[in-house]
């Protein structure tokens, strides 16, 4: 078998067989097969796409390139979920405790963040005392015995797909629905998860800027996990703006805490009762959606997610008392309010820009060496929608320097208040095929 004549297959438009990309993974990894031919063979894919087996077949590929997570000694169905990202997104903070309290078994597996916050690690460690370094002994004897533990990435999973997304940036071929989808899915499959909820993120602050494309993806990543054995579903969110009110790391988990009181945002509780039934339900707890989200509501109304995300924070060493008196999370010197220039409705809060702002205070890193600072980041007065007249604090933020001319040029540039707007609808559609 020679890697040019997979590259010519697919330059004319002909489906490739598991053997062809097996090779071509394989021997990439293995670095017998050159860059340049793998660029190639990444542009003909970009061009041609890939069919469902096609996109199957280079998943476990590269799936098979490195380690895999066992999570066979947990209990149960264990329900992963992944987000493609976006600005505010606190969900997995809510989401973990919440299904654990209704008996799903959640062993998350979790990074460190690039880009406008820190990710869930640096968000929870945001906690006093809070480890994630925890054994997999230990790992699996939390998740069996109190439902839920989050453990940072170890091992060499899929090191196919890093070298792979790495040539991908400097080729051109990022935006390609099939190396995506494979991408996303191989990184879940290797994690060990029976089942696999998608949160697919459309708008300005989305890998995926418009809906058409954002659709294309969920269905290319639901119909990857269903081919390999793996029940999956996919929603589609707005992030035309931020999700929730909080942008940072002590910020967003003072947010959780308040939605897993019944007091969050309605578009973080929303979008977590809605992720949060599809796990139900995968999970075997729940025959309907409609059965699952009572479920979660109840737990929520009973204290029972909170009683969890307390038990969640001790067991893994951190200081529970948070829960109770959040003032204990580290916090900013200053609040400074960004007020609302004229009356109006507000009619854009572009979430990538805000992110950038909340970046910039030293709420997440530019690069992996950057330090967090996990008490700064910006908490929102207003959504899109809302209407404003002039004065109004449309958002505090919090930082530790106290000029912050740069921040307030960022936001006069990312906000937009008119005459007349709406609400962005929250959830697009909902993806089980």
């Amino acid at each position: 078998m020679r890697m040019v004549d997979i590259i010519e297959k697919k330059r004319d438009g002909k489906a490739l067989n598991t053997e062809e990309i097996e090779f071509f993974v394989s021997g990439y990894t293995n670095g017998d097969i050159p860059d340049y031919q793998v660029s190639s063979l990444a542009m003909a894919i970009f061009f041609q796409d890939m069919n469902d087996d096609e996109r199957a077949a280079l998943t476990m590929a590269m799936v098979n390139s490195g380690d895999k997570i066992d999570l066979s000694k947990i209990n149960g169905v264990k329900v992963d979920k992944h987000s493609t990202g976006g600005v505010g997104d606190t969900t997995t903070l809510v989401l973990a405790p919440l299904v654990a309290s209704v008996g799903v078994p959640v062993a998350k597996m979790s990074g460190r963040g690039l880009g406008h916050t820190g990710g869930t690690i640096d968000k929870l460690e945001s906690v006093r005392g809070f480890n994630v370094e925890i054994s997999e002994k230990d790992f699996v004897q939390l998740v069996n015995d109190k439902k839920v533990a989050v453990v940072g990435q170890s091992g060499n999973l899929t090191p196919a797909d890093k070298k792979l997304y790495a040539l991908r940036d400097i080729t051109g071929t990022v935006n390609s629905i099939p190396l995506i989808a494979s991408s996303i899915m191989s990184k879940k499959i290797a994690a060990g998860a029976d089942a696999i909820v998608l949160d697919v993120k459309t708008g300005s602050g989305a890998f995926m800027k418009t809906l058409g494309d954002a659709e294309a993806l969920a269905h290319a990543m639901v119909r990857i996990g269903n081919n390999v054995g793996r029940n999956t579903m996919a929603i589609i969110s707005d992030m035309s703006q931020p999700l929730g009110r909080a942008i940072g790391n002590a910020l967003e988990l003072k947010e959780a805490i308040d939605t897993l009181k019944g007091r969050g945002p309605k578009d973080l509780t929303e979008l977590v009762l809605t992720l949060g039934s599809q796990m139900v339900v995968l999970a075997e707890k729940a025959s309907t959606l409609e059965e699952a989200r009572e479920l979660l509501k109840k737990a929520i109304q009973s204290g029972s997610a909170l009683a969890k995300f307390k038990t969640f924070l001790s067991n893994q060493g951190g200081d529970a008392s948070i829960i109770d008196y959040p003032e204990r999370l580290p916090s900013a010197r200053y609040q400074i309010q960004f007020q609302a220039k004229k009356d109006g409705i507000i009619t854009e809060m572009i979430a990538n820009e805000i992110g950038v702002a909340s970046m910039m205070l030293g709420a997440g890193r530019q690069t992996k060496e950057d330090k967090i600072d996990l008490g700064v980041g910006i908490v929102l007065n207003k959504k899109v929608g809302d209407h404003v007249i002039e004065g109004d604090s449309i958002l505090t933020i919090h930082s530790n320097k106290e000029q912050v001319d740069d921040i307030l040029d960022k936001l006069n540039e990312s906000i937009t208040i008119e005459d007349k707007g709406e609400v962005p609808i929250l959830i697009h559609k909902i993806i089980t095929e």
